[in-house]
């Protein structure tokens, strides 16, 4: 449980305005001081960074073994963010994660105990690990940045981003996320096993005694502050997208509609979430406006997790993301 409350986890700026040049500096070296913990998942490191910037969630999938956790530690420790992790089992309570009211016997009145949703970074690890019941506590938290407890909504700090981690759903004990919660989800990345090179950098760090518990001493420090992603956000913003390419989007997401291989498809929410990701993505690259390949790039970890197969589908071995890759060679590319 944390014993802080909202308001001294949200930061105002105390240091002069940056530029979005300086800002975008500062955030491009998170992914530097995380390399010195994590090697590879680049992609996944800008997910994260993406989803501070839209007010989103990001969704990491793979295999026990391939640094999941140890990801969004370094992440969180790279933005100087307040973080609580939650390792979610069967037996864990929704209380467990939001909070509840506990009885003063002194005063005989009940009072609110925060749970680690109160932070700006919670680490829902192995989230697919806990019953639907658990999983869906997260829900409300997730889209209106709130606790209700006992009639009363409970503000949770700015920035608040959920970084949940999953096996895969054909592993032993896991409870695949209902649809409703991995709607909330802004991007969802598959980390996969590394190349043969990185697995062996791997390797000769903990060799030459790398701690993956201690990542101060791995020389992990602060290169960016909670403003610089307020400050950022606003940024972002101001990015311009151009009425085409808002048609491409609504394209991409109307063909996962009319596509004979889904029985989930993509809807409005999912259309935005993809809007919300080529914005970030094309503030990351330097520019001001959104380009169809800003769409492409982020349309994959933007749509994946909106979508599933039909049975028929999936027996004959495709994949959603093979389908959704289809899907944007076929629609037309506005010039």
């Amino acid at each position: 449980m944390t014993d802080h409350s909202p308001d001294q986890l949200t930061y105002q700026a105390e240091r002069p305005e940056a530029s979005a040049d300086e800002l975008r500096a500062r955030l491009t070296r998170v992914r530097e001081e995380v390399a010195k913990a994590v090697v590879g998942q680049d992609a996944a490191v800008t997910s994260v960074i993406i989803a501070l910037l839209v007010r989103g969630h990001v969704l990491l999938e793979g295999v026990p073994g391939v640094a999941k956790t140890l990801l969004v530690r370094a992440i969180s420790a790279s933005l100087g963010l307040h973080t609580a992790r939650v390792q979610f089992t069967p037996d864990l309570m929704p209380g467990d994660v939001t909070g509840s009211l506990v009885y003063d016997s002194k005063t005989g009145d009940f009072s609110f105990r925060e749970g680690p949703v109160f932070t700006n970074l919670l680490l829902a690890d192995e989230i697919n690990r806990t019953p639907p019941k658990t999983q869906a506590s997260l829900l409300e938290a997730m889209e209106e940045r709130q606790v209700s407890v006992d009639g009363a909504g409970r503000p949770l700090p700015d920035p608040f981003l959920v970084a949940a981690t999953q096996n895969p759903v054909e592993y032993e004990g896991t409870y695949p996320l209902p649809e409703a919660q991995l709607d909330r989800f802004l991007l969802k990345v598959n980390l996969g096993l590394p190349e043969r090179e990185q697995e062996v950098e791997v390797i000769n760090r903990h060799a030459a005694g790398f701690d993956p518990s201690n990542l101060a001493a791995a020389g992990v420090r602060p290169v960016a502050q909670v403003e610089d992603v307020l400050a950022a956000r606003k940024s972002v913003s101001t990015v311009q997208i151009a009425p085409d390419v808002v048609g491409y989007i609504v394209d991409i997401a109307r063909a996962t509609r009319a596509a004979p291989s889904f029985q989930l498809r993509v809807s409005p929410r999912g259309a935005t979430a993809l809007m919300n990701s080529a914005k970030a993505w094309a503030w990351l690259s330097g520019r001001d406006y959104v380009t169809p390949d800003d769409v492409k790039a982020l349309a994959l970890p933007a749509l994946r997790h909106r979508v599933a197969l039909t049975p028929e589908a999936s027996m004959d071995g495709a994949g959603a993301d093979d389908v959704l890759q289809g899907i944007l060679t076929t629609t037309a590319v506005p010039r």
